[in-house]
């Protein structure tokens, strides 16, 4: 299992800078970033919020061994051509390290706030759907044509290519008839929150898609993302565990949690995505990651 790294975007690049330093010196495999323009509260203000594609271009330049991507792009965002674009030109700046994770996109108040067209689920999963299709023809013909609802391409030329054949797609969401037959259909990674169980049961799903479209199941690589909560702090753990998490979360000692996460390389995970949204500033993050990578993650490796 790989054991990947997501910082908050809502915090100086400086920090981010030197956590991804710190997860790349300390064994980590990868790292993540989400695609917001705002917070997704009352008050967006509040707190700073990078760009994407711009803080992956300086991470990939000045951190030279993990895995890197978006998580995910929102595909309403920008023409699938020039994400394809910019993935192939973040691949040969990375020298061939980039996974293109992408989505139908959720957050309502950046699509308002910005004047973009907020669809319905199902025609932003449509055209998730060509976006897919758009991508993939860029990447792998020389002159590309696509006639969609939603895109077009006419004798598209792509050059450079990426420099991994094929660059990692990856689909992340877990909507059981649409986005995982999405995924089925196209992704060589899927992502999506959640503990042990739903990993397991959306997985499921996933097989039967997979079967469906004619492709083997484990071609696909699995990732997940969860709030980790490691503490010695036995009422604080059952407190995380039995009570409802704004997000999907596991809580333990370091004992506890090597069973968990073993439990996820089990069910067939690939990857774990640990997050630090809810870990205060400063050191705090740090020695969280270092306790993580050393004490809990060799369980599943």
């Amino acid at each position: 299992m790989r054991f990947s790294f997501w910082p908050i975007a809502r915090q100086s690049f400086d920090d981010v800078l030197t956590l991804a330093r710190h997860v790349e010196r300390t064994g980590w495999d990868g790292i993540w970033y989400a695609d917001h323009f705002m917070p997704n509260e009352p008050d967006p203000y509040a707190e700073p919020c990078h760009e994407v594609w711009s803080t992956l271009s300086a991470l990939a330049a000045l951190v030279p061994r993990l895995r890197i991507g978006p998580l995910v792009l929102g595909n309403t965002y920008r023409h699938p051509a020039v994400v394809a674009n910019m993935a192939a030109t973040l691949d040969h700046i990375s020298g061939g390290r980039v996974v293109l994770g992408l989505g139908g996109g959720w957050q309502a108040n950046e699509h308002e706030a910005y004047g973009l067209a907020f669809h319905s689920v199902g025609t932003r999963l449509r055209m998730l759907d060509e976006a897919c299709q758009v991508i993939k023809a860029l990447f792998n013909e020389r002159s590309a044509n696509f006639q969609g609802r939603y895109y077009q391409l006419r004798d598209a030329p792509m050059q450079p290519k990426p420099l991994q054949d094929p660059l990692p797609l990856m689909i992340g969401g877990g909507g059981e008839k649409v986005t995982l037959r999405i995924a089925a259909q196209y992704a060589d990674e899927w992502n999506v929150w959640g503990d042990v169980a739903r990993l397991r049961q959306k997985m499921g799903v996933l097989d039967a898609h997979c079967e469906r479209v004619g492709r083997e199941p484990a071609s696909v690589q699995r990732s997940a993302a969860v709030l980790i909560y490691l503490s010695d702090d036995a009422k604080l753990v059952r407190r995380i565990n039995e009570q409802p998490q704004a997000r999907p979360s596991i809580a333990g000692n370091a004992e506890q949690l090597c069973e968990i996460v073993a439990q996820y390389a089990a069910a067939g995970v690939n990857e774990l995505i640990v997050p630090d949204f809810h870990l205060p500033y400063g050191t705090a993050k740090s020695e969280f990651l270092d306790r993580f990578i050393e004490d809990i993650a060799p369980a599943a490796r």
